[in-house]
């Protein structure tokens, strides 16, 4: 036989994409374009996945999906799609509802009270209020106040501090992280799934029909979604708002090598679970937009929700320096 050119393994062997031959029962996995070891575990949602025999074994534990809103109007759903939306009003970012019967089946609504914090249009969450049963909480201006809107039954919610954020958790499976500022984080249990509507989505697990409308119509335009889920229809309808960084160009430079950090090597071990540009161009957005004030803490407010969104999948990063966003002791005073 003649010989043919090139690279081979001996019998029984393959190769191993990185130029060396394995046997195959030790031929590595791959997540989201990196390679694991047999025996390697990974963290996906809240489950552990393990390498053996070039496939993963994972777990299967229901996991809480996670809505996160924060900075000037970023919002992504409980199914994942992500979109920005600058609303001057109420808006109801989740509740129980929904559909024919929604006046008699539902026990919580969750709502967001958007203001201006700029001069371009663009809003920031300034309160956020929770009803659930005959109680009202409503988190603001750093602290949370309890309201019993009616005598009698026991209050449905547990307050407690960790870290930078004031954690509630409820009695039916709902549980919100704020960062006392414009960040909110709301975990909602598997069994709510395809069981609530509002700007967070249905959880239905498919992102694509998450821009549903307040009477059930699934729509494709942001602006007739959002403007829907409006509290009080008196309340004008939201336009969109022009590009912060055309708005202030003198700005921009600075807001881009603030943001950069996002795509840096500080967060490199989440680049690969967590894409960053989306993260980085809200971060410059905000930066840009913040104007009259407080930009820093417009900047700081977009990292943190990046680091977050890596925290969700154990990946940890120590951001903050005492140059760079640093908490203070009276932060938490």
């Amino acid at each position: 036989t003649g010989c043919v050119s090139g690279c081979v393994c001996p019998n029984n062997q393959v190769l191993d994409g990185k130029g060396g031959c394995v046997a195959p029962e030790d031929c590595p996995c791959v997540h989201n374009g990196n390679s694991y070891s047999p025996g390697e575990s990974i963290r996906v949602g809240c489950n552990n996945c393990t390498c053996r025999n070039r496939k993963w074994h994972c777990s299967e534990e229901p996991c809480l999906e996670t809505c996160s809103v924060y900075g000037d109007g970023h919002y992504t759903t409980f199914d994942g799609k992500r979109f920005d939306f600058e609303g001057d009003c109420e808006y109801v970012l989740i509740q129980n509802y929904c559909g024919q019967q929604s006046m008699n089946q539902g026990t919580f609504r969750v709502i967001t009270e958007n203001i201006p914090c700029g001069t371009t249009g663009t809003t920031c969450s300034k309160s956020i209020k929770v009803f659930l049963g005959n109680y009202e909480l409503v988190l603001s201006d750093g602290r949370s106040d309890v309201i019993q809107r009616t005598p009698g039954g026991k209050m449905p919610f547990q307050i407690h501090s960790m870290g930078i954020y004031l954690v509630v958790d409820t009695t039916v499976g709902v549980i919100l992280m704020w960062d006392r500022k414009t960040s909110i984080f709301i975990k909602l249990s598997p069994t709510f799934q395809g069981h609530v509507c509002g700007l967070c989505g249905n959880y239905d697990g498919n992102g694509n029909n998450d821009f549903t409308t307040r009477s059930q119509s699934v729509v494709g335009n942001v602006l007739e979604f959002a403007n829907s889920w409006k509290v009080s229809s008196s309340c004008p309808n939201a336009n969109r708002t022009k590009d912060p960084c055309t708005a202030n160009p003198y700005r921009k430079a600075w807001a881009q090598k603030q943001c950069s950090i996002i795509t840096s090597e500080v967060f490199a071990r989440c680049h690969s679970q967590v894409e960053p540009n989306e993260y980085y161009q809200a971060c410059v957005d905000d930066a840009c937009a913040c104007d009259t004030g407080g930009d820093c803490e417009c900047f700081c407010t977009a990292v943190a929700a990046y680091a977050q969104a890596c925290n969700e999948l154990d990946i940890c990063i120590s951001w903050r320096t005492p140059s760079i966003c640093p908490l203070f002791c009276d932060y938490y005073n």
